[in-house]
């Protein structure tokens, strides 16, 4: 499976090495072109390579890690996203710390608009980059990612993907619902780092 990632930052980068750790094809991409992401291609080694984001767009399963006042820019201009799965990562939070106005709605129902045609999956978000980079087999267990979406089995893979990785997953249902407990700011799940025990069975 190919991964690809659109918005090369702290959580971008994160990302794309537990991607890289754990086998996957990952085409990394950001709004400044391949050639920027020369070194950190190079550090992440594996199966990594810079790619533009029309190139991050047409891999199997997308994940999005852009600041919300890029979102629209960062997305305009791409190929039909054809039912496949994009990852929302990102926050409402505009330069300033200011928090976007949304309406009556989440902000991962806000970012499906900007990707019709796709299948979102909500996840990732709530974590600092450090932790989302750190080993997820930690204190006896694996740490947890919550993730939430529209469609079952689009959340089925991003939650193989997770596993793979190492995580262990909590599904929070819709993006409407989940969404709401882990936006942030507002909700009460963003920054809680929360790790599932092993059984006895693991």
């Amino acid at each position: 499976m190919k991964i690809g990632i659109i918005g090369a930052g702290a959580i971008g980068q994160a990302w794309a090495r537990q991607f890289v750790n754990a086998g996957y094809d990952v085409v990394l991409s950001n709004s400044r072109g391949p050639e920027s992401l020369i070194e950190v291609v190079r550090d992440l080694e594996g199966k990594a390579r810079a790619g533009t984001t029309r190139d991050a767009a047409t891999a199997e399963v997308v994940l999005v890690s852009v600041p919300w006042a890029q979102l629209s820019s960062a997305l305009a201009g791409l190929p039909a996203w054809d039912n496949r799965i994009v990852i929302d990562t990102t926050n409402p939070i505009l330069p300033g710390f200011r928090v976007a106005d949304l309406g009556e709605r989440v902000s991962s129902e806000v970012f499906a608009g900007f990707v019709p045609g796709a299948r979102v999956v909500k996840t990732g978000n709530t974590l600092q980059p450090e932790v989302v980079a750190a080993d997820p087999h930690s204190h006896g267990g694996r740490r947890v990612q919550f993730l939430s979406g529209d469609d079952a089995a689009a959340k089925s893979v991003v939650a193989g993907i997770l596993a793979r990785v190492g995580f262990a997953t909590i599904d929070l249902g819709s993006l409407a619902v989940g969404g709401r407990l882990t936006q942030f700011p507002g909700g009460p799940l963003p920054v809680l780092n929360l790790v599932q025990l092993y059984s006895e069975a693991e």
